[in-house]
């Protein structure tokens, strides 16, 4: 199993869409901070460095990082360097968190490539994966045990145009 980092935005948001791409697995959680198994409520506000970023797990035979990187490009707004829709703050910014030479390479072309097509620098940062600790249970799979919050929140805060198959 190979493993992609993603921060964008509300992990609650983007957490559905990789599991209909066939990943195994989707894990909330935070990522690129320093502090050590920091909570929801620090991270929320402000206190940690860490984004809400989720770890997608996937089996390379049934789809690969380029094609991850493409459904992640697609459900975000790019170009909000405050946060993603009605979430604000550093916590809830884009980032793409590389484990490897490739996985670099390849996040590099797509944002050269956004920024070809569209005329604009996207707000993503691109950072060297350093750890990654899951989010609290109730976190975890939240489109599935809160199915009427999770379509709530996806339309009160405008990312329901955004969340693309």
């Amino acid at each position: 199993m190979k493993k992609a980092y993603f921060a964008g935005g509300c992990f609650w948001c983007i957490t559905p869409i990789f599991k209909i791409y066939k990943a195994s697995s989707v894990i909330s959680g935070y990522s690129g901070g320093d502090e050590v198994n920091p909570s929801y409520e620090d991270v929320k506000a402000q206190r940690t460095g860490h984004r809400e970023t989720i770890c997608v797990e996937y089996d390379e035979s049934q789809t690969d990082y380029e094609t991850l990187l493409e459904i992640y490009l697609a459900n975000v707004d790019p170009f909000d360097s405050e946060g993603q829709f009605i979430d604000k703050g550093f916590s809830y910014t884009l980032a793409i968190y590389y484990t490897d030479e490739s996985q670099r390479i390849a996040a590099e072309n797509a944002l050269k490539a956004l920024e070809q097509e569209s005329g604009r620098k996207p707000a993503i940062a691109l950072e060297p994966f350093k750890s990654f600790y899951p989010a609290e249970e109730y976190h975890q799979d939240y489109y599935l045990k809160n199915p009427e919050a999770f379509e709530k929140e996806l339309e009160e805060s405008g990312r329901k145009d955004y969340f693309k198959n």
